[in-house]
């Protein structure tokens, strides 16, 4: 519930990827939503054409955080496997699963196009920036024998799957063997180092 000082549209976006995220789309109801935002149905109204508009604009925000967040890792300085285990084991809410990952178990989001179009993207953008991390490091001969594309998608699958094995369990440690079990498999491509000398 938000207070004076937040807009009622800033309040209506952050309530709606709040009630998303615990609920998915067809638990979350326009009423729901003003609810939790603390404004009337006029005010909904008034800035979004509809709970679908909604939706949209907080779905847009979450993919948004996901893609800066990721980013704040992955474009860091330092070496390409340093900066990829920084992103998978930056902090997580493991047990609440990914926020936009979450999305795509949701029928409705992935029944409208508008709905699921930013989670197709920020999964795109995700494969494309690991990708490029991992092509940097091939380039750089800090890794060797690895197809780039083909093992981002696979970070993104693994970090994916282990939120659901996360949550099946009811604790995180499956998603730390994911992780854990990765970054082994990576490190095998990790180029030998040089002798001293």
């Amino acid at each position: 519930m938000y207070s004076g000082g937040v807009d009622a549209a800033e309040r209506l976006i952050e309530s709606t990827r709040v009630l998303l995220w615990e609920r998915g789309y067809v638990g979350t109801s326009p009423r729901a939503i003003q609810a939790h935002a603390g404004v009337g149905q006029g005010s909904m109204y008034h800035h979004f054409d509809g709970k679908a508009a909604l939706a949209r604009a907080a779905i847009e925000r979450t993919a948004a955080e996901l893609r800066a967040a990721a980013d704040a890792q992955l474009g860091a300085d330092g070496p390409a496997l340093a900066r990829i285990e920084a992103y998978l084991r930056r902090e997580r809410d493991v047990l609440r699963g990914c926020p936009v990952g979450r999305l795509t178990q949701d029928p409705d989001v992935m029944a409208d196009a508008e709905l699921r179009r930013p989670v197709e993207q920020t999964f795109t953008w995700l494969r494309a920036r690991l990708g490029a991390v991992l092509a940097e490091a091939t380039a750089a001969g800090e890794l060797v024998g690895l197809d780039a594309a083909a093992t981002a998608a696979t970070i993104v699958a693994v970090l994916q799957g282990g939120y659901v094995l996360a949550r099946a369990a009811g604790r995180e440690v499956p998603f730390v063997q994911a992780v854990d079990g990765l970054l082994a498999l990576l490190s095998t491509h990790a180029a030998p180092a040089a002798p001293a000398g």
